[in-house]
């Protein structure tokens, strides 16, 4: 069971989200304008395209009246072959089906009636043939005129290119709105980053026109600056503490080897005051500044280089099951400084009563990353404490705790990983022990 936070279900950056609600705010707008350009426009086209068909049926009606019974035949038969306009005497069986299925068709359908008669039929198919058409009298006969199946009709299509462009423009416009509005809270989040990685040099502009990220740039800069001074002091303070507490102990020491004369105490007093030596050593790693140059390091050689440090045997050995041309991006300072203390803290924790302690290193290399499990065969960690290993001071239940220390040692190891861009994670072996997984950057 290793650290791990919890993922959000879904991640959306503040720059798509800005820029999804602008696209789907302006493709509202412009498909609204549309829709409402063609409800204003239905009416003023419908009632034109009436007074046209209403022409179109009175003078056929007119021309029909006044021709005698032969030369009528003569003229239907004539305005049959006609594309656009066709007239044809209407029989009893004809089926025809409403013309009315749109507003725009209704005002026409209205606007037609208006002028011919309440009578009036307008269809858009008459005996499966689709088109517009017209039944007027003539005295006792009946006639239809068919003319375009669509006239002037008020449709979507028609303006095809002119949506693409205005989407088209609609997210291009987005992306630049979203761009500028983000771009400070993006150059916020930079400089933030760069804190927490301890460059407390980031400023922001303050010279910008809109007043309230001027205000945040400005409290932001004034808290770099307070944390630059604050990171100036400690370093100052700790040099002074470890300077002044370690004079006196080594004064200490040496008056002890001089002047004890019982050979345990004076053994005794010697590993208190190495005690509290490493102890003033942990805090001065641990409190180290965070400004690494990271180069390509031999993982084999600085892991034998730190294990052969650990030089008796009946406390502890160390197997290394690593590749010698694996190399990885680190600071070999920082990295045998990781090692040391995992080492260190598999001899004090990593063993049961009586027994030495056991460590076996392994590498695997993973899609450009070095995974690289630490694992002792000590008694382990309750799952519930495993989160807390890294806490500074924290050192584990009574059982992990029978040698003394400052409680840093893993809390080292993660600050040190930090500063390489590195990770890691714990987890209790199934057969007892251990596991700490680190995870480098492989370099090629």
């Amino acid at each position: 069971m290793g650290r791990s936070a919890v993922a959000p279900r879904m991640a959306l950056t503040l720059f798509w989200r800005t820029f999804t609600l602008l696209a789907l705010l302006l493709t509202g707008s412009i498909l609204a304008w549309q829709f409402t350009f063609r409800a204003l426009d239905a009416e003023p086209r419908a009632l034109e395209t009436a007074h046209q068909l209403a022409g179109l049926v009175n003078l056929s009606r007119v021309a029909l009246a006044q021709s005698d019974p032969i030369n009528r035949v003569g003229l239907i038969k004539s305005l049959t072959h006609n594309e656009d306009v066709r007239v044809e005497v209407a029989e009893a069986s004809d089926r025809w089906q409403p013309y009315d299925t749109s507003v725009f068709a209704q005002q026409l359908v209205q606007a037609l009636r208006a002028r011919l008669g309440d009578d009036t039929i307008v269809a858009r198919s008459l005996n499966n043939e689709s088109g517009l058409w017209v039944r007027f009298d003539i005295g006792r006969d009946k006639f239809w005129l068919r003319t375009n199946p669509n006239p002037l009709s008020v449709v979507l299509s028609g303006n095809a290119w002119w949506l693409l462009i205005a989407l088209f423009g609609t997210v291009l416009g987005s992306v630049m709105i979203a761009r500028l509005i983000n771009q400070p809270l993006r150059e916020l989040s930079i400089a933030a980053g760069r804190i927490r990685d301890g460059e407390f040099d980031s400023r922001l502009d303050e010279g910008t026109l809109t007043s309230e990220i001027r205000e945040v740039n400005m409290g932001f800069n004034r808290m770099a600056r307070e944390l630059a001074k604050v990171e100036e002091d400690r370093n100052v303070m700790l040099a002074g503490i470890s300077h002044d507490l370690r004079t006196p102990l080594a004064r200490l020491r040496l008056e002890v080897e001089m002047s004890v004369t019982d050979e345990q105490a004076r053994q005794y007093m010697a590993m208190d005051i190495d005690q509290l030596d490493g102890i003033i050593g942990k805090f001065m790693d641990y409190a180290r500044p965070t400004e690494l140059k990271l180069k390509s390091v031999p993982l084999y050689s600085v892991l034998e280089r730190e294990a052969i440090a650990f030089r008796r045997p009946e406390q502890i050995s160390i197997q290394l099951h690593v590749a010698p041309e694996l190399h990885v991006w680190a600071d070999e300072t920082e990295l045998s400084r990781v090692f040391l203390n995992l080492f260190e803290n598999a001899r004090r924790y990593g063993h049961k009563p009586d027994q030495p302690a056991k460590v076996v290193v392994q590498a695997k290399v993973h899609h450009g990353e070095v995974s690289l499990s630490v694992r002792d065969f000590g008694p382990g960690v309750p799952d519930d404490k495993l989160v807390r290993l890294t806490t500074p001071f924290f050192r584990g239940d009574t059982a992990r705790t029978a040698a003394t220390g400052a409680g840093l040692g893993l809390a080292i190891v993660e600050r040190s990983l930090q500063r390489m861009n590195a990770g890691m994670s714990f987890g209790n072996a199934p057969d007892g022990g251990l596991v700490i997984t680190l995870r480098l950057r492989r370099s090629t």
